[in-house]
C-alpha cells in the first residue's frame, strides 16, 4: 500500500460531505465581486472621476494601507484597488476552512482514526484535503471571473484577477496544512491560519504605504514587503493595467513549497498529536468552571480579548482620518450621492463616520457568530457531551454560550467606539462629535448584532449540520444588505433583511428608541426558539 492509496475516495467524499458549504462560499463570493464591481463602473463613469480617484487613492498613505495600491485609471484596476484584499481574504479564508476541517477536525472527533483503519495511506487524508480546497479555489475564480466580466470588464484582466484569487486560496490552504501538522486542535490551527493572513495583510499595507507615486499621479510602486505577501501578489498582478501573468507562478510556487511540508511533517508525528508542545493545565479547575457560564467565559475570553483589541485599533486608525472626509467623497458626485443615502443630512464628517462604524460594526458582529458557533464545537468535539452528561441543563450550557456571544459582542463595540472616539478627539479636538459619530454610533449597533447573534443560534439548534455555513452566509449577507447595500443601490425590500439596516445611522439620523427595542424583542424571541428547541434535540456529533 502506497501513501497515496485511495486517495480519489477520500476526494470524492470530502467534497460530498462539502457540497453545501462549497456552494455557500462561491455564491457569497460572486455576488461580493458582482457587488463590489458594478459598485464601482458605476460610481466612476468619466476619465475625469476614474483619475480623481486614482489620484487620491495613490496620494493618501491611509488608503494605501486599507484598499492598496493604485494601478491606474482603468475601471478593473479600481475594482481592484476597492475590493481585492477583501476578496482574497475570503477567498483564503474559504480554502484554508476545508483543509482544516478535513485534517486536524477530522483527527480532533475521531473520524481520522476510523478511516486510517481502512486501506488509507498515510498521506492521502492530507492530499485529498488539498483536492478538495483546490476544486473550491478554482470554483471561486470561475464565480469571479463570470462576475467581473458581466460588470463589463475586459476577459484577459478578468481571469488573471481571478487566477490570483485562486492562487491565494491555495497558498492559504497550503497554509491550513501545515498548521494542522502543528496544533492539536481545529481551533489552534485555524488561528494560526488567521494569524497568517493578518500578517500577509500588514506585509501588503506597510509595502503599500511605503510606495512611491508614480509621474502621474495615478499609480504606486509598491516597497519590497508587498512582495512578501500574497494578497500583495494580487495588487502587483496589476491584472488590468499592465498585466504579470508570472505572478501566478509566486502563488503556486509557495503554495507547492508548503504542501511539501505539511506532508513531511504529517509523516513525522502521530495521528493526533500536534508538533507544538501543549501547555499543561492547572490539576484542579478553579471556581470559575463550576457553573456552565464559568466554563463558556474560560472557553471564550481569548477570542473575546482579541477581538476587542484589534477592533479598538482598528476604530482608532479610522478616527485618526475622520477630518479627511471632505476629500474623499469630494472625488466624484456619484460617490457623494451614494454615501449621502446613507442618511437625510450631515457633512462630509458626519458621513464618513455613519459609513465607517456601520462597516466596522459589521466586523464586530462577526465576533458573536463565531462565539455562538463555539457551542457547536464543543458539541462536535464531545465535550458538551460530558458537560451534559452530569446535572447541567441543556438551556444553561447553551444559554451561557448565548450570554458570553452577546456581552463579547457588546464589549467589542464599545472598544470600537472608544478607540474611534479617542483618535477622532485627539486630532480634530472635537470630543462631542467623537462621542456621537464613534462612541453612540458603535452602541446603538448592539441590537442588531444580537439579532444576528441570535438568528445563528437557531442555525445552531434548529440545523445543526449546516450551522457553521449559514451562519457566516448570514453574517456576509449582513455585510453586503447592511452597510454596502444604499452604495450598490440594491433595492430596499432587499435592504431591510439586514438588521443592520434598522439601526439608526448615528451621527445622521437621530437616536430612536422604537427599532432598537424592536430589534432586542426580536433578537429575544429567536433565542428563546433556540433554546427551546436545543433542549429537545439530541446531540448532534457529525458535521
Amino acid at each position: 500500500m502506497s501513501a497515496l492509496t485511495n486517495t480519489t475516495r477520500l476526494l470524492r467524499l470530502g467534497v460530498r460531505r462539502d457540497r453545501r458549504l462549497i456552494g455557500i462560499w462561491v455564491a457569497v463570493v460572486t455576488a461580493l465581486t458582482g457587488a463590489i464591481a458594478g459598485s464601482v463602473v458605476g460610481l466612476y463613469t468619466t476619465e475625469q472621476d476614474r483619475i480623481a480617484a486614482a489620484t487620491f487613492s495613490a496620494s493618501n498613505v491611509v488608503t494605501r494601507v486599507f484598499d492598496g495600491p493604485a494601478a491606474g485609471t482603468e475601471p478593473g484596476s479600481l475594482v481592484l484597488m476597492e475590493g481585492a484584499w477583501l476578496l482574497a481574504v475570503l477567498c483564503g479564508l474559504a480554502c484554508a476552512q476545508v483543509v482544516v476541517r478535513h485534517t486536524r477536525g477530522d483527527e480532533e472527533h475521531g473520524r481520522a482514526e476510523l478511516i486510517g483503519a481502512g486501506a488509507v495511506g498515510r498521506g492521502a487524508r492530507l492530499i485529498a484535503a488539498a483536492g478538495v480546497a483546490t476544486l473550491l479555489a478554482l470554483l471561486l475564480g470561475i464565480g469571479v471571473t463570470a462576475a467581473l466580466l458581466v460588470a463589463g470588464l475586459p476577459v484577459a484582466g478578468s481571469v488573471l484577477a481571478a487566477g490570483t484569487l485562486v492562487g491565494n486560496g491555495l497558498v492559504f490552504a497550503a497554509v491550513a496544512g501545515v498548521a494542522a501538522q502543528l496544533a492539536t486542535t481545529a481551533r489552534a490551527a485555524n488561528g494560526i491560519v488567521a494569524a497568517a493572513l493578518g500578517a500577509a495583510f500588514l506585509a501588503r499595507a506597510v509595502g503599500d504605504a511605503l510606495g512611491t507615486v508614480s509621474d502621474d499621479g495615478v499609480r504606486v510602486v509598491s516597497a519590497w514587503p508587498s512582495w512578501l505577501s500574497p494578497i500583495g501578489w494580487v495588487h502587483q498582478a496589476q491584472a488590468y493595467a499592465d498585466p504579470r501573468w508570472w505572478v501566478l507562478g509566486l502563488h503556486l510556487g509557495l503554495t507547492a513549497l508548503l504542501v511539501l511540508v505539511a506532508a513531511r511533517l504529517a509523516a513525522g508525528r502521530d495521528l493526533g498529536a500536534g508538533l507544538l508542545p501543549q501547555r499543561p493545565g492547572p490539576a484542579r479547575g478553579g471556581r470559575l468552571l463550576r457553573t456552565p457560564l464559568g466554563l463558556a467565559v474560560r472557553l471564550q475570553r481569548g477570542m473575546v480579548l482579541a477581538w476587542v483589541v484589534a477592533l479598538t485599533v482598528v476604530g482608532t486608525a479610522f478616527g485618526f482620518v475622520g477630518d479627511s472626509a471632505d476629500e474623499l467623497l469630494g472625488l466624484s458626485d456619484e460617490l457623494a450621492a451614494a454615501v449621502e443615502a446613507l442618511g437625510d443630512g450631515g457633512g462630509p464628517v458626519e458621513l464618513f463616520l455613519a459609513f465607517t462604524v456601520g462597516l466596522l460594526s459589521l466586523a464586530a458582529a462577526g465576533a458573536g457568530v463565531q462565539a455562538v458557533l463555539r457551542a457547536r464545537q464543543e458539541e462536535l468535539g464531545g465535550h458538551a457531551e460530558a458537560v451534559l452528561a452530569t446535572a447541567t441543563a441543556r438551556g444553561r450550557w447553551f444559554g451561557a454560550h448565548l450570554l458570553v456571544a452577546g456581552v463579547g459582542t457588546s464589549l467589542v463595540l464599545l472598544g470600537l467606539g472608544l478607540g474611534g472616539l479617542v483618535g477622532f478627539g485627539v486630532v480634530t479636538g472635537d470630543w462631542s462629535l467623537g462621542v456621537e459619530g464613534m462612541l453612540l454610533a458603535s452602541l446603538v449597533r448592539i441590537p442588531a448584532a444580537l439579532v444576528l447573534i441570535a438568528l445563528v443560534a437557531v442555525f445552531v439548534a434548529w440545523v445543526p449540520r449546516a450551522a457553521a455555513a449559514l451562519g457566516w452566509a448570514a453574517f456576509a449577507l449582513s455585510v453586503v444588505f447592511g452597510q454596502l447595500g444604499a452604495l450598490f443601490e440594491l433595492p430596499q425590500a432587499v435592504l431591510n433583511l439586514s438588521p443592520f439596516t434598522h439601526a439608526p445611522n448615528v451621527p445622521i439620523d437621530p437616536i430612536t428608541a422604537t427599532p432598537m427595542l424592536t430589534m432586542l424583542a426580536v433578537a429575544a424571541a429567536l433565542g428563546a426558539l433556540a433554546l427551546v428547541r436545543f433542549r429537545q434535540r439530541d446531540l448532534v456529533l457529525v458535521s
